[in-house]
């Protein structure tokens, strides 16, 4: 039986095979951002996503440059104009978004699904930081969801 994803899961899934991207191994962000043809630049200053490009905190780990990567692709694939001049309630619900892309980019469900996940809540955690390159809150988060959303498939 195939597994039904919702549709951001149905979307991430999709991106990444369109980018020959089908492992953990693959997921890093040379090889998304490469593939779809953006540019990152590494500065000091906070992430964000202005003109065109992605711009990360040199001076943060891999694993936060990772998952701010995944929140600012969301913005560059999904929002149009400028964040500063639309009203606050909507730049929240964006920002949402783009946290939940992230979850979701960084951890997809389709790897996720091939995973074969320690019984204890701590061990599974530490082997999704380990395989996606995230920090601790970030998996821990991711698979509370994950599990959730089981429930609904």
């Amino acid at each position: 039986m195939a597994n039904t994803y919702n549709n951001l899961e149905g979307y991430i899934q999709k991106l990444l095979h369109r980018i020959d991207i089908y492992h953990p191994h693959q997921l890093n962000i040379e090889n998304v951002y490469s593939r779809l043809g953006m540019e990152v630049h590494y500065l000091e200053q906070d992430a964000m996503f202005v003109f065109g490009r992605i711009f990360l905190d040199s001076n943060s780990t891999e694993e936060t440059q990772w998952q701010d990567f995944g929140h600012e692709l969301c913005h560059a694939l999904w929002h149009a104009g400028n964040q500063a001049l639309i009203p606050f309630s909507l730049r929240e619900y964006q920002e949402w978004k783009a946290e939940n892309f992230s979850q979701h980019l960084c951890i997809p469900t389709f790897m996720l699904d091939k995973m074969d996940l320690p019984n204890y809540e701590r061990e599974a955690i530490w082997m999704i930081m380990e395989t996606f390159g995230v920090e601790w809150q970030f998996a821990e988060k991711r698979l509370r969801q994950y599990f959730k959303n089981l429930l609904h498939r």
